[in-house]
C-alpha cells in the first residue's frame, strides 16, 4: 500500500494557489481616478508602489502592466486602459502573452453589495451586475480569483452609476484604502497556504469586526 504521508503531500501541494498575474479594474481618464469604480486600480497602484513596481503601457494589451516580486512570486499587475465594459481584451491578451492560465489570475474590483470597509476573495462564480467582470468572464471564462473590494450602494438601483462614477467621500475612500492594505497583507497568505487559509484570514477578522462595531 501507499506510505500514510502520501496523502498529506498531495494535500498541501493542492492547498498552494499559483498566483501569476493580478488585474485591478477601472477606467483610464484621470477625471476617474479618484471614483469607487476604480477600486481595482487602486488595489494594483498599492501594490505596485509597496513592491516597487513601475507601470509602463503596453499597446500589444491596450493595458499597463509591471512586474512585482511578492513573497517569491513573481505576478504581473494588469490595468486595462480599454474602459470597464471593455476589460476582458486586454486582461486575456497579457494572460497569453505571459501564458499564464485564468486559474493563475486575481481580478480585483469595486463590489456595490458590500459596504465600505469588508473584502471578500473568491473563486468563480458570475458577475454579480459587474460589467467589468462580466466582460473578463467573456474572454477568459468564470475559474478566476476576484478580490471584491466593498464600496456601498446608494440605495436604488437607478443611483448605482451615478455613485461610482463620481469621487469617493473622504470617509469611504478612507475605508477602503484600509479595506486594500488588509487584502495585500493577505496575498503571502494565498501564495503560500491556499485560497481557504486566505479567505478565513480576509473573511473571519472582517467578521469580528463588523460584530464589535
Amino acid at each position: 500500500g501507499r506510505p500514510p504521508t502520501g496523502g498529506l503531500l498531495v494535500c498541501t501541494i493542492s492547498d498552494m494557489t499559483t498566483l501569476r498575474m493580478i488585474a485591478g479594474l477601472g477606467n483610464p481618464d484621470d477625471k476617474y481616478q479618484r471614483t469607487l469604480h476604480n477600486a481595482g486600480f487602486w488595489f494594483v497602484d498599492e501594490l505596485a508602489r509597496k513592491f516597487g513596481g513601475s507601470f509602463r503601457y503596453e499597446k500589444k494589451f491596450d493595458a499597463e502592466c509591471c512586474k512585482v516580486g511578492i513573497d517569491g512570486n513573481d505576478i504581473w499587475l494588469v490595468k486595462p486602459q480599454s474602459y470597464m465594459n471593455h476589460s476582458g481584451g486586454p486582461v486575456r491578451a497579457a494572460l497569453d502573452y505571459y501564458r499564464a492560465k485564468p486559474g493563475e489570475l486575481l481580478v480585483a474590483h469595486d463590489e456595490i453589495d458590500l459596504p465600505p470597509g469588508p473584502v471578500r476573495l473568491k473563486q468563480g462564480g458570475g458577475h454579480g451586475g459587474h460589467n467589468g467582470i462580466r466582460d473578463v468572464i467573456r474572454h477568459c471564462g468564470a475559474d478566476f480569483l476576484r478580490l471584491r473590494v466593498g464600496v456601498g450602494h446608494p440605495g436604488e438601483k437607478d443611483k448605482v452609476t451615478g455613485y461610482v462614477l463620481k469621487r469617493a467621500s473622504s470617509d469611504v475612500e478612507a475605508l477602503v484604502g484600509k479595506t486594500i492594505d488588509e487584502a495585500i497583507a493577505m496575498l503571502p497568505v494565498l501564495l503560500d497556504e491556499g485560497l481557504n487559509a486566505a479567505m478565513k484570514k480576509l473573511h473571519t477578522k472582517k467578521e469580528k469586526n463588523e460584530k464589535e462595531d
